[in-house]
């Protein structure tokens, strides 16, 4: 397999201005709490289902290191090149060099992450790209690579990681001849099929046929959040994952309300408009292994896939929530970023099921709205360009707190917390994700947020440094953003995206003291697993 270094050579000789003292970097290795996935309940598991179990890891470790390769280039080259403990962690944490908080180096003769991590060429401008003709430079499976004239060329996934993916589809193979459940069998052997070939929709469609496993296996290129510069190439991830039967039959019951979902949103009904397959369903996890994108820097807790609008349309979407990982940050994190920030008129309102209900509905949210523009602009990726996963976190995360809040409004979530325990501990969970900064669409998404409430009013700041919120005010502001969200998105309004979020994406003073403060009193900014016991 050829391979491909992408930034080594280009950056060692760049000058750097981050001599960083180890306590520093120190500091920001503890801003990831530590945290030891439990080992899960095997007891319902056949020896047969915890061999697949295995095949799965190994699968997954395979995709972690094409991820390195993928998004940096050579991993172990960085890693002996590091002398200082403290910095070997954090580029471990990081998957390279550079802050994903900020995109910012951290280790010596590195510049500013380049936005197309290492998807193009470096030396790349948006106009050689947009001139040149070829078909599959858009695709979200090739990188763009020079050739041995300076041209550009596209080198498909499977070529690029032909190796590893081999490995990889030979893991899964194995897994689909001991597995007893012929829905799991079928899932792998075209999940293996897809990897070689970057052709997922029948993989997709097995997957979400994939109903009746308690283990499951995420894996392959699937967000595009990566991709700074045109937000299309999607990054290899995988997760290892066991199915809370008790809670996923729980969810079940809001999968026939998609459509009611849908209306109840703001804005005109052309703006959201897409139908999400019948056979979408929400279902519960205990994470086990996170590989690749999925364990670089901030963790996901939700995710809603497949992401490919097609199979969206034809059979929906699954939305998966990982409850373990849910609750260890709200322990570790929102609740004590909450009590810290938060009037005391407001902490009582802080709920742990709360949160988790924000967070279903958030990653339902994402199937929601429209996938293709409604006046021939392409699909919402195309049209709104590196804005386009900005927008769509914009939207889960407002539609999604308003969703809940509707429900509970008529007693439809039979857990015991209200609209106001919603709300403020959304406005918690925030000013918990502003702190991932301007490098990540989580980070953006949560700044603009904050920003489009308190233009509104729906807080104030008071001399304690702590905030009491108008919860109405709260409520009217995110109606409004979503609408404008589902417009833009329905529209493909890319200039609006991209000012939209350049003006409202700017961390204000006082945004920069609560961080501080977090970070005064040792509040972590997200977790890291201990994936050795």
């Amino acid at each position: 397999m050829k391979k491909f270094v992408f930034f080594a050579a280009l950056f060692l000789a760049a000058v750097s201005c981050t001599n960083k003292p180890q306590s520093q970097l120190d500091r920001k290795v503890a801003d990831y709490a530590l945290v030891t996935l439990q080992a899960p309940d095997l007891s319902g598991i056949s020896d047969n289902g915890k061999e697949v179990l295995n095949l799965y890891r190994f699968a997954a470790k395979e995709i972690d290191a094409i991820y390195w390769e993928q998004y940096f280039g050579d991993k172990q080259a960085l890693l002996d090149s590091l002398a200082d403990p403290a910095q070997k962690t954090y580029a471990e944490i990081n998957y390279g060099p550079w802050d994903r908080l900020d995109g910012r180096p951290f280790v010596d003769g590195y510049i500013q992450r380049f936005p197309g991590a290492g998807f193009y060429p470096v030396d790349m401008t948006k106009e050689e790209f947009d001139a040149w003709d070829n078909p599959d430079k858009n695709s979200p499976y090739t990188m763009i690579r020079r050739a041995e004239d300076g041209s550009l060329q596209a080198v498909w996934y499977h070529d690029a990681f032909r190796e590893r993916l081999g490995k990889i589809a030979s893991y899964l193979r194995a897994a689909a001849d001991i597995t007893i459940k012929p829905s799991v069998k079928k899932y792998l052997l075209s999940k293996a099929e897809a990897l070689e070939s970057d052709n997922y929709y029948q993989s997709a469609l097995d997957w979400l046929d994939m109903d009746d496993s308690k283990m499951d296996l995420v894996i392959g290129p699937n967000e595009a959040a990566d991709d700074q510069l045109f937000g299309t190439k999607r990054s290899y991830e995988a997760f290892v994952l066991l199915k809370n039967e008790a809670r996923t039959n729980e969810l079940t019951q809001y999968v026939s309300r998609l459509s009611e979902l849908q209306e109840d949103l703001p804005g005109e009904p052309a703006w959201k408009t897409f139908q999400p397959g019948a056979g979408s369903d929400i279902f519960a996890y205990d994470a086990l292994y996170y590989a690749g994108k999925a364990n670089a820097g901030v963790k996901v807790i939700a995710l809603n896939l497949p992401f490919d609008p097609d199979v969206q349309r034809d059979r929906g979407t699954r939305t998966l929530l990982l409850e373990n990982v849910i609750n260890a940050k709200y322990n570790k994190i929102v609740s004590p970023t909450g009590e810290l920030l938060l009037s005391s008129e407001c902490t009582e309102h802080l709920s742990a099921d709360a949160f988790f209900w924000n967070i279903v509905f958030r990653e339902v949210a994402h199937g929601l709205g429209v996938k293709e523009t409604i006046n021939g602009n392409g699909s919402v990726e195309q049209a709104l360009g590196s804005a386009a996963v900005t927008f769509e976190e914009l939207k889960a995360n407002a539609a999604g707190v308003l969703l809940v809040c509707k429900l509970q409004n008529h007693y439809d979530i039979h857990h015991l917390f209200t609209p106001e325990d919603a709300l403020t501990t959304f406005f918690a969970a925030l000013l918990r994700s502003v702190r991932f900064g301007e490098g990540s669409a989580l980070g953006r998404s949560a700044i603009i947020l904050y920003n489009f409430l308190g233009e509104r009013g729906a807080y104030q700041r008071k001399a304690s440094n702590q905030y009491s919120l108008d919860l109405g005010k709260m409520e009217e502001a995110l109606t409004e953003l979503t609408a404008l969200v589902l417009k833009t998105q329905a529209t493909g309004n890319g200039d609006f995206a991209a000012g939209f979020e350049r003006n409202y994406s700017v961390i204000p003073a006082n945004l920069e003291a609560d961080r501080l403060s977090l970070g005064l009193e040792k509040i972590p900014i997200d977790i890291r697993f201990d994936f050795t016991k």
